[in-house]
């Protein structure tokens, strides 16, 4: 953001830290600063409350969940965070429709394949620390760059191994220096989901376990995947939801970044 518009909101806390620095040099009243630290902590479209602070009080800002949303409505959210001077808006669910709309009248990146949007994408800060997203199958991949895609846009560098699922192990083994050298791995299988334990057993980093909703009939829409997981046998290992890419990458980005 462009901490000398006065209109725009302190959204981070590397924003605060800014502010607080141009404060200290004299480039910025007093004043002013109490007024950009004051400005309204959400903004009520209607439809929607949007949460400009918190990305002070989570140091991610406010994520959108784009199904069952109306293309105007997400429109309209983004377009109020985009105007506050917020960057790298992740918006996750969306159709091609909302998708092609957006894109229409905002700078956006749309990924097809987990449905995914990143609005007013800024690339300028490197990525840190190293997450490991590995995949059971390419069956897989949509929640797979779900969470790839929601940890790098959070800052986190990603490392994607695809396919290495249990059925054949010598794939996996072939990964192995890749996942030795991680510090958290999100791990996302289908099937009976056997894949998390299977690096949990072979691994030091923490592993977060996403079941996927895909398989056959006795997989019951990924529960079978999410039991398997939630009763391994190897330490380490923690589960997020039935398809919850998003959730993964998220809690990925807060373990990668501790002591940063």
């Amino acid at each position: 953001m462009d901490i000398n518009n006065i209109n725009e909101t302190v959204s981070n806390k590397d924003d605060i830290l800014e502010l607080l620095r141009r404060v200290q040099a004299s480039v910025i009243t007093p004043e002013d600063a109490l007024v950009k630290l004051q400005s309204s902590p959400f903004e009520d479209l209607g439809y929607a409350n949007i949460d400009l602070h918190r990305g002070l009080r989570k140091g991610v800002g406010e994520v959108i969940y784009g199904q069952n949303k109306t293309p105007e409505q997400i429109l309209g959210i983004v377009t109020a965070m985009r105007d506050k001077g917020l960057k790298n808006i992740l918006i996750t669910r969306i159709s091609h429709e909302s998708a092609d709309l957006l894109i229409k009248h905002i700078q956006m990146d749309y990924y097809p394949i987990p449905r995914l949007g990143i609005a007013m994408k800024d690339d300028s800060k490197p990525k840190v620390g190293s997450v490991v997203v590995a995949s059971a199958g390419t069956s897989d991949m949509a929640v797979s760059e779900e969470a790839a895609l929601t940890a790098e846009t959070l800052g986190n560098l990603v490392i994607r191994v695809y396919d290495i699922g249990v059925a054949g192990l010598n794939r996996l083994l072939s990964k192995l220096d890749v996942l030795l050298s991680a510090k958290v791995i999100i791990v996302v299988a289908g099937m009976e989901g056997a894949l998390a334990s299977v690096i949990g057993g072979l691994v030091s980093a923490p592993v977060i376990a996403v079941p996927t909703s895909v398989g056959y009939g006795a997989n019951f829409g990924g529960l079978s995947a999410l039991l398997t997981m939630l009763n391994s046998c190897a330490s380490g290992v923690s589960v997020v939801n039935i398809d919850n890419g998003f959730g993964a990458g998220y809690i990925a980005n807060t373990i990668n970044r501790m002591g940063l």
